[in-house]
């Protein structure tokens, strides 16, 4: 893994997201990650729950100032980022569904939430959290219709790490050419 990354590895989480926002707002710098092994309140947008359980890839990333404060921006930039990744790493074709799921066969692989911390009018920090099927062999009767796994997809496990490592890659290069 690469040691230039800063990665808060927790076992059991409420939300990725939720550790990231109460760190950020104690000053830990940019670009730390949180990383969830699983979730136990995992959400997207409107508060719906986001399956969570062991073998997923769950984070959170304290973004630094950019020049995006718009929400859906920063997400669609996130799933251009996991989309590419995906498609590079494993040769498949996944669809991003405007404004924050990545699909593959139909069937929802990846959600995205990004979070602004605002006071007055300024935001004061974007927390991204991305959570991404990763090693999931099954999901509960009421998912399986509309949620798939790279596992399922693939016929195998995935590196959840080097995921990860793609993933915050490709979206400081992203944030980078945007800020210049």
């Amino acid at each position: 893994m690469n040691s230039n990354l800063k990665i808060i590895n927790l076992e059991k989480v409420n939300s990725t997201s939720e550790v990231a926002k109460d760190l950020a707002l104690r000053g830990v710098s940019d670009w730390t990650i949180v990383l969830g092994n699983m979730q136990e309140k995992g959400h997207g947008r409107k508060g719906e729950a986001w399956f969570s359980p062991l073998g997923g890839l769950y984070f959170s990333i304290i973004l630094p100032k950019s020049n995006i404060n718009d929400l859906q921006t920063l997400t669609v930039l996130a799933a251009f980022s996991v989309a590419q990744t995906l498609k590079e790493n494993f040769q498949i074709e996944p669809l991003i569904k405007l404004p924050n799921d990545i699909l593959l066969n139909q069937k929802k692989v990846c959600g995205i939430l990004t979070e602004n911390i605002i006071m007055g009018d300024k935001t004061l920090i974007s927390i991204l959290g991305i959570g991404l099927n990763t090693n999931i062999d099954f999901f509960p009767d009421d998912l399986k219709e509309i949620a798939i796994s790279l596992k399922q997809v693939l016929s195998k496990e995935v590196d959840n790490y080097k995921i990860l490592e793609q993933v915050v890659a490709s979206i400081k290069k992203q944030l980078e050419i945007i800020n210049q």
